[in-house]
């Protein structure tokens, strides 16, 4: 493979550089082809919704990895922009809840389904109790069922800032599902602990910011969003926070230590509390 710049790092993949405007989404070399085409798949199904997504140019194979090539999106992300432009934060909160209602307007055949996803992920999430497994089992099952378009991993990091707008990026957790408990995990993402920030700040070093600001600044956008999403669709709060349990419980498999104590200390408050 010839040398590339890596301008993007996550948890399955890596972002290079590719061609002038295109960039490549170089899977680990344990993922295998056919979960990168059902990225790939998921990826056009969103496009053809008409979302403001990254273009998919289709699969390539690099030393034995798969990847996916996607149009470039020059621009940074949401979360960098309100962080860098504190004046602007109202603004980019409301952008960022304008985006989740109208994505929880659209229905699309074909995705997998949420409460499948939700249920996989809290029985084969390791630091559960059996107890607290089986309250969150039990909450998940008595929850109604829904068919919107869920992006799964919605934060304002998964946002790019381009020059043509907002674009939404990392739909590989897409669902058909129930908006309540997208929004149930976008305000989880939106509550890190405080040693999660420390640890990105320490990887990624923003010299002008420090822990207080980004924990301040995540709060308010964090409320901001949410009053602005209930101005624009009529939601129940209450419906979001009876998602709290199995959403909490199901990140606990993907292995985050840095949240892992704060998850725990969620899951067991809640599971609690329908036992009273």
């Amino acid at each position: 493979m010839r040398k590339k710049q890596i301008v993007g790092l996550g948890r399955t993949a890596e972002i290079l550089a590719w061609n002038k405007n295109q960039v490549l989404k170089l899977f680990r070399d344990d993922w295998s082809r056919s979960a990168v085409k059902w990225e790939e798949k998921i990826a056009r199904m969103i496009s053809e919704a008409g979302l403001p997504v990254p273009a998919v140019y289709g699969i390539i194979e690099v030393d034995g990895r798969h990847g996916i090539l996607y149009e470039h999106v020059d621009g940074q992300s949401m979360l960098d922009a309100f962080l860098t432009k504190p004046e602007e934060l109202e603004h980019f909160a409301k952008l960022f809840a304008g985006l989740h209602v109208k994505m929880h307007s659209i229905r699309i055949r074909g995705l997998p389904f949420q409460r499948q996803q939700l249920e996989k992920k809290i029985r084969n999430a390791r630091p559960l109790s059996e107890r607290s497994r089986n309250a969150a089992l039990e909450t998940l099952h008595q929850l109604p069922d829904d068919n919107v378009l869920c992006h799964g991993d919605f934060h304002p990091d998964n946002i790019l800032m381009s020059s043509q707008g907002p674009i939404v990026i990392d739909w590989n957790d897409a669902t058909q599902g129930n908006s309540y408990a997208d929004i149930a995990r976008t305000l989880l993402l939106l509550n890190p602990p405080r040693s999660l920030i420390e640890e990105i700040l320490r990887v990624q070093p923003k010299a002008e910011f420090d822990i207080e600001q980004v924990l301040s600044s995540i709060k308010l956008f964090t409320d901001i969003y949410l009053r602005q999403y209930t101005q624009m669709r009529s939601v129940s709060l209450e419906n979001v926070k009876s998602w709290q349990l199995p959403v909490a419980a199901a990140r606990l498999s993907e292995g985050i230590k840095e949240e892992e104590s704060q998850l725990l200390s969620i899951v067991k408050a809640l599971s609690n509390a329908i036992s009273l």
